[in-house]
């Protein structure tokens, strides 16, 4: 039996907007961890993809970055299909709207003026056509004997964010949420010893004194520290568990990938509550994706409606 997660993030750098961490994991009782981390791609060709090229007739799952397109009406398309139908293959019903999303991903969005709206679901996809993704993948996992076990994503706002680093740089903020989504899955899955992939923090080799300071009982085995990958073996009073700091893990773990566009696709729904707040304010305001160069630009043209409403910069422009 191996449990295979991965974790990553989204929204690391912009000035509005939330830094969004995700993780997803699969039960494969058929794969020994022995043998390393598969290649779940290849476990699940027949439906699953990397390009967007090619998901005519099957989904794509790789890093965010890779998948968002510029296209105006179809930029959350790829996004939005594969984390819905990785949803619906856990039993989760398609959410209709973004309220709904956010209570599947425990995700906690925050309240302020800008977050009061909620967006219909899907948003560059077709239901009906959904269902046959969802029901297709679902037939392929049962065939390889692969369940995806769970889908969780973590969303600071300007408001938390702004204070947590007040004490702390913002690499030891994003650091330590995804360390909280290490605890949820090594207390999800207790007896099963998970594998978990996270991408290298800004290509930092050693993490065994910053996993100590996550979990002080803990027992810390390095495994390897190297160019390539750092990797540590925990034990937390019995529950074990292995984390992989290796670069571009969202290129070569599906689970990463998976996390990658579970993040994304949240902070994306975020910033269409975020703009429509301000074009009700300022219809001709063009909307803000809130990273920095064009975020400025932004700023300047909601200054007068920050005034009005007497909301204060700290609340949502972020301080690095």
């Amino acid at each position: 039996m191996l449990v295979y997660a991965g974790i990553d993030e989204a929204g690391y750098g912009p000035m509005f907007g939330p830094l969004c961490v995700a993780s997803s994991a699969f039960e494969l009782p058929d794969y020994n961890p022995k043998d390393g981390a598969p290649d779940m791609w290849a476990l699940l060709n027949t439906i699953l993809c990397k390009k967007r090229r090619d998901a005519k007739h099957k989904i794509a799952i790789n890093d965010s970055k890779q998948l968002k397109s510029n296209a105006k009406n179809k930029s959350l398309t790829h996004l939005e299909r594969g984390v819905f139908t990785f949803m619906s293959s856990m039993g989760l019903a398609q959410p209709k709207t973004d309220v709904d999303f956010f209570k599947a991903l425990q995700c906690d969005i925050g309240e302020s003026s800008w977050t009061q709206s909620s967006t219909l679901l899907p948003v560059g996809n077709d239901t009906k056509l959904l269902q046959i993704d969802a029901a297709q993948l679902q037939r392929v996992l049962c065939e390889a004997n692969i369940q995806c076990k769970h889908l969780a994503c973590t969303a600071i706002d300007a408001k938390l964010y702004n204070k947590r680093t007040t004490h702390a740089s913002k690499a030891a903020l994003n650091f330590s949420i995804a360390m909280q989504h290490v605890d949820q899955l090594i207390r999800k899955f207790p007896n099963e010893h998970p594998r978990i992939i996270i991408d290298r923090h800004g290509g930092k080799v050693k993490y065994r004194s910053d996993l100590q300071l996550s979990w002080p009982e803990a027992k810390i085995q390095v495994l390897i520290e190297d160019q390539l990958m750092s990797r540590y073996r925990l034990n937390i009073d019995g529950m074990k568990a292995t984390i992989t700091f290796a670069s571009k893990s969202d290129e070569k773990h599906l689970p990463v990938a998976l996390a990658s566009m579970v993040a994304k696709y949240s902070r994306e729904l975020y910033m269409l509550r975020f703009n429509r707040f301000f074009q009700s304010e300022l219809p001709e305001l063009k909307p803000t994706a809130g990273y920095v160069q064009d975020g400025r630009r932004f700023l300047k043209e909601i200054e007068p409606i920050l005034v009005e409403k007497g909301i204060k910069h700290e609340l949502i422009v972020r301080s690095s």
